[in-house]
């Protein structure tokens, strides 16, 4: 593969990608505006973006196995239609419940356009090449996540949020045409072995399933800090618009740059060293953005983006060195665990925020961060263990 061809797969593979994830937290900015359009209750709202992740998780492992079976370009052609029909019914439809069904339904064929993309450059890309380009398929699910922040609650008038899934349906059908066009066909020139190592096999073993629990509980913390912001910094004493609101999710670029540090941290002092540090940065600023300062808030966010993506990245890295086979499985349960996580994060803290606030949200989130300190002191024990 030469240069020109490289550069042209990465810029195939991060236009689909960071469109696709410019789909998912669409609505997070404005879930007060919608709570008010729609007369829903603050929970159901937030289905919004936690009914888009839950079909995430859901589909993710099936199409997983699809994309062994047949070729790459009708799957995300499909996926790209679907995503968009979504897109566009939610712009039109003023059935709050039909609203939530199609978000839902765009969350079930996102991995038609992430997870089926990333299988089908592992089986397609020589070694040398795989990690350039799945560098790009990174940098493109944070920055589109936070294109989607910003497009819902910022480049649109607030109130015409509608206008933004008609955007990102634009960029999706753009991203998933070029896509078709535009991915080489598999050559089959690498030799593969038939593993036969299983979903089953792989949840028995302890030292996966731990990690598999530490993407879960990081990405509960995580997902429900951004999915409630809006409505701590409306409420007093901030009264923030949701102009100023979606300025502040600029803090997620931040893993952009943390999760390769991360990985080299991880890869020489440990994933247990690691995840410990970014669970104690993540535990450190909750209680950060508890306080009713801007300054504090915006510095508790930075961290709470730090902690999170140094968990994220020594974790997907520590999953994958205890592993000599089933790697596509494995990081398939990854990435269903985490969305799941998502999911029961976002509807749990809403019933917190709903009956205490923002005090009760971050000391339920708190709570959560047991499983990653939990996770981190295990590794630290194993490779103690292994140092003797």
């Amino acid at each position: 593969m030469d240069n020109h061809t490289s550069f042209r797969l990465q810029y195939i593979v991060f236009a689909l990608v960071s469109a696709s994830f410019t789909n998912v937290y669409i609505t997070q900015p404005v879930l007060p505006i919608l709570q008010t359009e729609f007369a829903a209750d603050m929970v159901l709202v937030s289905f919004s973006v936690s009914a888009v992740i839950l079909g995430i998780a859901i589909s993710n492992l099936p199409f997983g196995i699809l994309a062994d079976k047949i070729p790459i370009q009708p799957i995300i052609l499909c996926g790209g239609i679907m995503v968009v029909i979504g897109g566009l019914v939610c712009s039109l439809t003023e059935n709050f419940w039909i609203f939530l069904g199609a978000r839902f339904f765009q969350g079930l064929f996102i991995p038609c356009l992430t997870t089926c993309l990333a299988a089908y450059l592992a089986k397609t890309l020589p070694i040398e090449r795989l990690n350039i380009v799945m560098g790009s398929y990174v940098s493109a699910t944070v920055l589109g996540g936070l294109f989607g922040r910003l497009l819902g609650g910022w480049i649109h008038p607030p109130l015409h949020w509608r206008y933004a899934f008609l955007s990102a349906a634009l960029l999706t059908i753009v991203a998933t045409v070029t896509a078709v066009r535009g991915l080489p066909k598999p050559t089959d020139k690498r030799k593969r072995q038939h593993d036969s190592t299983g979903y089953s096999e792989l949840l028995k073993r302890w030292d996966l399933l731990r990690m598999y629990l530490c993407a879960m509980g990081s990405f509960a913390i995580f997902s429900s800090v951004f999915n409630y912001l809006p409505y701590r910094l409306s409420a007093e004493p901030f009264s923030f618009s949701t102009e100023k609101i979606t300025l502040l999710y600029l803090v997620y670029i931040v893993g952009i740059f943390i999760g390769p540090i991360s990985g080299r941290i991880s890869n020489r002092f440990g994933s247990g060293k690691t995840l410990l540090t970014g669970s104690i940065m993540l535990g450190g600023s909750l209680l950060l953005i508890l306080l009713p300062f801007i300054p504090a808030i915006i510095t508790g966010l930075l961290g709470v983006c730090a902690g999170f993506f140094t968990i994220h990245a020594a974790a997907v890295g520590g999953l994958n060195r205890k592993l000599s086979s089933g790697q596509g499985r494995a990081n398939a349960l990854y990435v269903m665990f985490y969305y799941l996580g998502g999911w029961f994060g976002i509807t749990g803290s809403g019933f917190a925020y709903r009956q205490g606030g923002w005090s009760a949200l971050i000391s339920i989130l708190l709570l959560l961060l047991i499983i990653p300190i939990g996770v981190a002191a295990g590794e630290l024990r194993r490779e103690r263990h292994e140092t003797e």
